[in-house]
């Protein structure tokens, strides 16, 4: 079932709502999905630094992502998630161009300024794995946002955080590849430990999120920007299903289905967060989420919100709504 219709208030103060943090408190939860804001900037970058993979990055930073990723864009996505409060942020990867140390560090800074890490989850992107680089120069600058509920050593993915009646489980897609590529994979051992957390965290009952940088339905992105194991991926959620799954990566608004034996799983892809309105199809919006409990499953409100170059803000574009079911192994 998919309306478009209901609009109920997603601006609520946090305390008008049924949402805790014990497992599975709380019939309503409200989840702001966000990715590819390319917040970094790569002026005064040495040429040494550029001697591989990165040349060809800069170069298309330089002649056109420099003039299509805007910092006053993710200033106004900041006052605006601020204004609408949900209860959790999840950014699904590229937060940076090429990946180099010092863009790690300017993406701390703004990931500061958006919230608590306890509220926000970062999963990676293949631009912040553009090359390989020691994770101590690099995301250990994020390690707060990266880090499930239980410790793991770093790196260690899926990554798993419980807040309300939701599991959020993030992915890693991202990984180094070859000049001319973007493609993702995620492994035989993070599909094996992802597998036994969607059993636990359904046996719980909880709404199952899953968090990934690249679109896991085949054929949904050109061959180069691929998810190489998605065959893979679709078989683990065949047998034990999930609710819903998060993406980026593509820079543009997507609505899926991933059919995974008998699981029918409903898959949203959002623009990047920083994209000029020059493109109307690549604006600049994210997705507010807002799931409800309904019988043996939720109810999903997808709020899209888009950039108004007019107004300086982000304003409603379309609102959908569709019923989740219960995916049962």
């Amino acid at each position: 079932m998919e309306t478009i219709a209901v609009k109920p208030n997603l601006c609520e103060a946090p305390g008008e709502r049924s949402v805790t943090t014990d497992e599975g408190g709380g019939n309503v939860f409200v989840l702001a999905h966000f990715s590819d804001p390319h917040l970094s900037s790569l002026k005064g970058v040495p040429f040494t630094a550029l001697l591989n993979k990165r040349l060809l990055g800069y170069l298309s930073w330089y002649h056109r992502r420099r003039h299509v990723h805007c910092p006053h864009i993710l200033d106004a996505l900041l006052r605006d998630i601020g204004e609408v409060s949900p209860d959790h942020v999840a950014v699904t990867g590229d937060l940076t161009h090429l990946g180099l140390p010092d863009e790690f560090r300017q993406a701390a800074r703004w990931l500061q300024q958006l919230g608590a890490p306890d509220r926000i989850t970062v999963i990676p992107g293949n631009h912040d794995a553009y090359v390989p680089e020691p994770w101590e120069e690099t995301f250990r600058e994020w390690a707060a946002y990266l880090a499930g509920d239980e410790p793991a050593a770093d790196g260690t993915y899926p990554m798993l955080r419980v807040r309300g009646p939701a599991a959020l489980i993030g992915l890693s897609s991202a990984r180094p590849s070859a000049p001319f590529l973007a493609v993702g994979s995620l492994g035989r051992g993070q599909l094996a430990r992802f597998e036994k957390i969607l059993e636990e965290t359904g046996r719980r009952g909880l709404l199952r999120i899953v968090l990934l940088h690249h679109p896991p339905v085949p054929g949904s992105i050109a061959r180069r920007k691929r998810l190489t194991d998605a065959g893979l991926l679709a078989e683990v959620l065949g047998r034990q299903g999930a609710e819903v799954i998060l993406h980026g990566h593509a820079h543009l608004s997507m609505a899926h289905r991933l059919v995974a034996g008998t699981k029918n799983i409903p898959v949203f892809g959002v623009p990047s967060a920083s994209h000029s309105p020059s493109n109307r199809q690549r604006a600049a919006r994210y997705h507010l989420c807002r799931f409800e409990r309904r019988g043996d499953g939720w109810v999903m409100l997808l709020t899209e919100r888009v950039y108004s170059a007019a107004d300086d803000r982000f304003v409603m574009a379309r609102e959908r709504e569709l019923f989740l079911p219960v995916q049962r192994p």
